[in-house]
Formats: structure tokens, sequence, C-alpha cells
């Protein structure tokens, strides 16, 4: 594909193919992600897509992913990014509890990447453990800034109201379909710091509409009621995430990184914006492991749908909105070079009513 060589393909999900491929020009192995041609061939999705990546592309961060092109071959819409090694999510597989300086190493990598972000007026909206990659001197590098930015403004562009993101991950705001700012992601991160911390999920259910009503209702345990050797401080900082309010969580990523980067060895001075590596040893490469059955997924939900069994079954949300459930998952690949980049779903969480349409 143009000046790309294709050496196979890396996985499929619901908008695009994701491919292992190699840039002459640059001498090294990119994720090259192409739209699928039923979204390719829409012209305003497209624009939307490629937007999203131009916008992505201008991220320059050390912890957010690096995207280097983004264009069109004969009909083939794409954008070529980074290979990275692993994510979080394979991380949890092969270590379902990690160290609490490791996942405090992780927060302020996905902070700082977050913080930056937003004062470029970037929302990711769907932070988990997917999305959050590690290059190869372990720094944690957060993927898929563009993806679920471009299905909702595309979403908005086509008058259909949905909700983006993946159920477990939810922020009360996503849940009940309601605008998002920055701190929604820090809701998110502070699920995933749970995740990661403690070895469960702070919310689950049967089917989305179950755990993103918990979102809104439910208090989560205290982390340290699943692992007493946490820190009472780190609790802390983590149930400050997950406020339901989203004025009483941190008010943004930098505000979230100084409070972690108490929690490190290294506290004396100010906290540069990339953190230090967490080193090869306690970030040692495990088996590559295709997603389980029961792995949270990115979903774009029906929020009307989802508001219409609230008000009847809760009686608690009021969530107007129009059409479509549809997978926004995980794209897995393995190489020499590279493992994973960002997500788009290929399947998706089970529902009450009615069952799932992949878009």
């Amino acid at each position: 594909m143009g000046k790309y060589r294709i050496d196979g393909i890396l996985g499929s999900g619901g908008f695009a193919w994701v491919y292992k491929a190699y840039d002459p020009e640059l001498e090294i192995f990119v994720a090259l992600k192409v739209l699928k041609p039923h979204y390719a061939g829409d012209a305003a999705f497209e624009e939307r897509f490629r937007l999203e990546a131009a916008t992505a592309a201008r991220l320059r961060h050390p912890n957010i992913v690096k995207i280097y092109a983004i264009g069109r071959e004969d009909d083939a819409v794409y954008f070529a990014m980074d290979s990275l090694v692993d994510d979080l999510s394979e991380r949890l597989t092969g270590a379902p509890v990690l160290p609490e300086p490791m996942v405090v190493r992780i927060g302020i990598d996905v902070a700082s990447a977050i913080g930056y972000a937003h004062r470029e007026g970037v929302i990711h909206r769907d932070i988990k453990p997917d999305n959050i990659l590690f290059d190869l001197h372990g720094n944690a590098v957060v993927v898929d800034f563009g993806i679920a930015r471009a299905v909702s403004h595309y979403a908005r562009h086509t008058r259909t109201n949905l909700v983006v993101g993946t159920p477990q991950y939810f922020s009360p705001e996503q849940a009940r379909g309601q605008s998002l700012d920055g701190r929604s992601d820090i809701y998110s991160l502070g699920i995933t710091l749970y995740r990661a911390a403690t070895g469960v999920l702070p919310f689950n259910g049967d089917d989305w509409y179950e755990i993103a009503h918990k979102h809104v209702e439910d208090r989560p345990a205290r982390p340290r009621f699943h692992n007493a050797s946490l820190s009472r401080q780190f609790e802390r900082i983590i149930l400050q995430c997950l406020e339901k309010d989203p004025a009483a969580r941190y008010p943004s990523g930098e505000a979230l990184l100084q409070a972690l980067a108490v929690l490190t060895p290294d506290q004396g001075g100010p906290i540069a914006m990339r953190s230090t590596p967490i080193g090869p040893a306690a970030l040692a490469t495990t088996p590559f492991a295709t997603t389980a059955p029961g792995t949270p997924r990115t979903v774009v939900t029906d929020s009307r749908r989802l508001g219409a069994w609230r008000r009847m079954a809760l009686g608690v949300l009021g969530v107007i909105a129009a059409i479509g459930i549809a997978a926004y998952g995980v794209v897995a690949f393995r190489g020499n070079d590279s493992r994973k980049t960002d997500a788009a779903a290929d399947s998706v969480v089970p529902t009450l009513v009615p069952p799932p349409v992949t878009l």
C-alpha cells in the first residue's frame, strides 16, 4: 500500500483492519490502520476519521502513541502509527494484581498523557487497560485518541445520540449519555488503577445496563478490601478519581499526577511530564494472550434504549437517544517489533434487548 510494505494482517475491528507494515523511509515497522470500505465510502465518516486522526497526530507527547502519517491510497483510507510492545490488559492477564509502585507509575504516565490531551481540547472517552500500552523502556503509552471522538462527532453529525466507551470503565456521565469533559477520563483512569491494584473491577454485571446503573448509583468497595497491602493514601487517590460528581474528582490530569507523585520514591522535586521507565525487570514480557471471554469491550450503545430501560426499571436516569448498539473493542497483534495498537471492537458486551448490531 503506497510506500508501505504490508507484512500481514494483525487484526480486524468494527471500523478498520490493522496491518503490520514496514516504512522504508523511516526504516521502522508501523501499525497501519485501514478504514473498512463501508466507512471509507461514507464521506461524512471518512472526513471525521481523517480529521480526528490528524488531531491525534498533533498530540506530541511521550505517553501518547505517535501517528506518522494519514492518507488515502486508491480507496483505502489509513493512518500509520508507532508499534508498541504489549498492553496493560496483557500484564493483568499474567499478573492479576500489580505491585502498588508499578500501578502508581502507570497512573503517572497516563495522567500526564490525558492532562496534555485535555489542554489541547481532546478527551479520550475510553481509557482502559487495552488502550494503555508499553514502549520498550516500560513507559505507559495511551492509544486510540481518535476513534471514539470520531464516532461521537459522526453521531452528532448524523443526529444519532450514541454513548461511546466500555461499560466497565464508563464514567457516570457517560452512562447517563451526558456531555463529557476531561474529568470523565479521570474516572476511567481511576477504574483502571482500581483494577490493576486489586485484581477486580469495582462495578460489573451481566449486561451493560446493570453495569451503567452501578456506575451511577453504587459506591465502590474500598480498594484495601480487596488488597490490604495497598497504602491508605493510594486508596484515597483512587476513590477520589471514582467520585460520582465530576466536581469532586481531580480537576485535571496534572492534579492527579501530582497526587500520585507523592507516592513515588523520587518525590523530592518537581515531577516531569514524562515518567521514568519502570524497567524491563518489572515489566517483563508475558506470552501473548487473546482476549478471554468476559473481557470488557468498547461498545457504542443506544442511549435512548438505555434511558427507556432505566426509566421503567430503575427510575433513575433520563437519557433520550436514537439508534444502534455497536462493538468497538480490541485489535491486537504480535510480532518481533510490534504487539498491539489502538482499539476497535469485534464483539460486544451482552445487552438485555434487543441484540447488538455491528456498525
